[in-house]
């Protein structure tokens, strides 16, 4: 997140006049505004820019605000969407909510009431991140969430499965530690059985070549007892 003074808002919006309204007087409180006049072009703009939030009209031609926003949200679940509708019913409120949007305003609105939206949603998001970054847990050069089950290096995320990344986070948590394998099988299998015990293998065998990219770190098998993650220092 950006200090407010370089926050960029990706404001989608296909009536000009009201476009050029919120881009002057959001200008003049130090925002930063990106316009696009529909959804294909807000779209685009958006996996260009990566902006810290995004204004979007619903009805808008070639792509629709509910669209736009569902797009964004196949790889995005954080930037803050606020929507702009001439819409009250509210079957479509609870469609923008249920799309990925975080808030909506309803038209006309206030500019200060706009203003006021937006900083309260960039706070709400600087406080979802702040907490997650304390929730992950770092491996070497990589970095992994367990509640959102990413493996993190530089500026890539690897999607994990459920128990890969409960293995994993067990290995972390006890680096430098042998974490026995009966405990893993039981926890997340439910039974320690020989085929269990293979499958936990092929699970480890897929952790090590996710972690491939960082040499210092090592998954040990420790026979007959479990698996110890260890992570060279290289300073």
């Amino acid at each position: 997140m950006k200090r407010e003074n370089n926050i960029e808002v990706l404001l989608v919006e296909d009536e000009l006049t009201l476009a050029m309204i919120i881009k002057d007087t959001l200008e003049e409180h130090s925002f930063v505004i990106h316009t696009a006049s529909d959804g294909e072009e807000g779209l685009r703009l958006f996996f260009e820019l990566r902006p810290d939030i995004v204004v979007a009209d619903v009805m808008m031609p070639r792509m629709d605000g509910f669209t736009l926003v569902k797009r964004i949200r196949q790889t995005d679940t954080h930037t803050p969407v606020l929507f702009l509708t001439a819409r009250s019913a509210i079957q479509d409120i609870v469609e923008g909510f249920e799309t990925g949007a975080n808030d909506y305003l309803k038209k006309p609105f206030g500019m200060q009431e706009l203003i006021v939206r937006i900083k309260s949603l960039l706070g709400r998001a600087l406080v979802r991140e702040e907490t997650e970054k304390q929730n992950l847990l770092e491996i070497g050069r990589y970095r992994l969430d367990p509640t959102t089950q990413l493996l993190i290096f530089g500026d890539q995320q690897t999607e994990l499965s459920h128990r890969e990344a409960e293995i994993l986070k067990r290995l972390c948590e006890n680096r430098e530690k042998i974490v026995r394998a009966q405990d893993i099988l039981l926890d997340l299998w439910g039974d320690d059985n020989f085929f269990n015990n293979r499958s936990l293998h092929v699970f480890i065998t897929k952790i090590r070549h996710k972690l491939a990219k960082d040499p210092d770190i090592r998954i040990l098998n420790v026979r007959g007892i479990g698996y110890k993650l260890i992570v060279h220092s290289t300073t």
